[in-house]
């Protein structure tokens, strides 16, 4: 509880992601910085920063991000969302285009 607090209390924001590949799979991470991790996603063979699961599958398209307000709560989200279809994940994608919450991100 006291970390949760702590992230609350600093200011940070954590952000859940997903990441679209060229074989229509999707990635789902969680980070402090959206353009920083997906830079880093792309650039993954020279960098060696990227996940393992993105490499030689670009190009990449961020399709989904939300925030979260602390570190503990994107994890627990980031938990769900990988146990969950891929049509629901889908339908999360697609509901967040028509609300263009993306834009916030």
């Amino acid at each position: 509880m006291a970390v949760e607090l702590e992230s609350v209390a600093s200011g940070k924001t954590w952000f859940l992601y997903m990441i679209r590949c060229k074989d229509n799979s999707l990635y789902t991470g969680v980070t402090l910085d959206i353009q920083r991790r997906f830079e880093e996603h792309q650039d993954s063979a020279g960098s060696g920063k990227g996940a393992k699961f993105l490499r030689g599958k670009g190009p990449l398209a961020l399709v989904y991000c939300t925030s979260v307000a602390t570190h503990s709560g994107a994890l627990k989200l980031e938990y769900k969302t990988k146990k969950m279809s891929k049509a629901k994940k889908e339908s999360m994608i697609a509901d967040q285009r028509e609300s263009d919450h993306a834009a916030k991100c």
